[in-house]
């Protein structure tokens, strides 16, 4: 096990700082953050502060643990601690002669990257809130209301449904999401993870028998939990995040047993995975939901 630590470097217009690695490297031509090795007599907030000045000359000021990530590759297995730079000074460029880029996250499909880029994307480009549809979907208006919450400025929509939708109903919320550069994600039954859309939401169930697929690695994964076991299940599945509820009582479930802000912070510490929270969720429920680790809320009528 190799322990590795990088940086998420962002400049004033929110773009990323990406390095290509050179010829005489492991895996040479890809692009990747900055960052490198972990050596036996230092931390990893030394190895990061030395390796980010070493290779792009400023100074960290202040990061924090955003991620953590363990890749198997034929050679290798690498612990990768992924921080965000919070506060630096200097100028980041290739001190190593290394070519680099600053790009934005929508950009990053034209980068050949390496495969844990594309986790590390996936997190920091979820929202803080997304909003589920309802059921009814006998008519047009739920793609009415997709509209408007896309107005609302929602960048991420969840399409559920308890009966199989028909493909053409999925690709005209995917045409709308694609327009307005809002991830679509797709919870129905018996999906085959090839339908128009951005990533696919899995039932608590359908987590328990999941086993990962060679899905396309820019696609989300995510799933219903109920409880800790259900969420450190997900963790090994390796999901891109999940949704954890009843945080409160709601009127789709009147009846079941609720979990509340307690318990939820006490799972929220327990999992390396971005967690929403559901069930009673409105507004000025996302403060609070960041306040104790949760990536955001999530709800069809409140949010």
């Amino acid at each position: 096990m190799i322990e590795v630590v990088v940086g998420i470097i962002r400049n004033e217009s929110g773009d990323i700082f990406i390095a290509k690695r050179q010829k005489n490297q492991f895996m040479p031509d890809f692009w990747e953050l900055p960052g490198g090795k972990v050596e036996s007599n230092e931390s990893h907030h030394d190895a990061l502060k030395r390796e980010l000045f070493e290779e792009t000359g400023i100074k960290v000021i202040k990061c924090g643990l955003t991620q953590t990530i363990h890749q198997q590759y034929p050679e290798k297995t690498i612990n990768l601690s992924v921080y965000m730079i919070e506060e630096y000074s200097g100028i980041p460029s290739g001190e190593e002669g290394q070519e680099y880029s600053w790009c934005n996250i929508d950009n990053f499909m034209n980068f050949k990257l390496l495969p844990t880029m594309w986790k590390i994307i996936k997190k920091i480009s979820l929202p803080d809130c997304y909003w589920i549809t309802p059921e009814n979907h006998n008519t047009d208006s739920i793609l009415e209301q997709c509209s408007q919450h896309i107005a609302d400025g929602k960048k991420m929509i969840q399409l559920r449904s308890k009966l199989q939708l028909d493909k053409q109903y999925i690709e005209k919320f995917n045409q709308l999401c694609q327009l307005n550069g809002v991830k679509l994600i797709l919870n129905m039954p018996q999906m085959n993870f090839r339908e128009p859309c951005d990533g696919w939401h899995l039932t608590t169930q359908e987590l328990l028998n999941f086993s990962p697929k060679e899905l396309s690695e820019e696609k989300l994964i995510g799933a219903s939990t109920h409880n800790l076991e259900e969420v450190k299940h997900a963790e090994k599945m390796f999901l891109d995040y999940i949704s954890l509820s009843p945080i409160n009582k709601t009127l789709s479930h009147p009846d079941t047993k609720i979990l509340g802000w307690t318990r939820a912070s006490e799972i929220i510490s327990q999992s390396r995975l971005p967690i929403y929270l559901l069930g009673g969720m409105n507004n000025d429920s996302l403060k609070q939901a960041l306040s104790i680790g949760a990536k955001g809320i999530a709800g069809i009528r409140g949010v």
